[in-house]
C-alpha cells in the first residue's frame, strides 16, 4: 500500500521554508542596522545651545561642549541640569532613529526587547 502525501501539505513546507529565509534576512538586516547605528553620533542640546553632548549608538559620550557664560561656581546645580538635559535629549535623538529605521526593516512589526 503506497501512501500519498497530500498536495496541500507539501505547499505548506514550502511557505516555511519561505518564512525561514525571510526571518534570516530580516536579521540579517536588524544586525546590519545595529552595526550602523553604532557607528553614527547623535547630539542633544540644552539651555538654548549653552551645552552640547554627542553620543553615539552604543550611548557612549563622544564629546561635550559647555559655553562659558553657563559656567557659574556658584550655581553648579544648573550645570548638572543641563547636561543631564543634553544627554538625555541625545539618547532621544537616538531612540526615535533607531526605531523609525527598525520600523523599516521590520515593515512595522515590534520585537520587544530588541531596541
Amino acid at each position: 500500500m503506497k501512501s500519498r502525501i497530500p498536495g496541500g501539505l507539501n505547499q505548506g513546507m514550502g511557505n516555511i521554508n519561505q518564512m525561514k529565509k525571510q526571518a534570516q534576512q530580516m536579521q540579517e538586516q536588524i544586525l546590519a542596522l545595529q552595526e550602523d547605528l553604532e557607528q553614527r553620533e547623535f547630539t542633544g542640546t540644552a539651555g538654548g545651545g549653552v551645552v552640547s553632548v554627542t553620543i553615539n549608538g552604543t550611548r557612549r559620550v563622544l564629546g561635550m561642549e559647555i559655553k562659558p557664560e553657563v559656567v557659574d561656581p556658584e550655581d553648579i546645580e544648573t550645570l548638572q541640569d543641563l547636561i543631564m538635559a543634553a544627554f538625555n535629549e541625545a539618547v532621544s535623538n537616538l531612540e526615535e532613529i533607531s526605531d523609525n529605521e527598525m520600523q523599516k526593516v521590520t515593515g512595522g512589526v515590534s520585537f520587544p526587547g530588541l531596541f
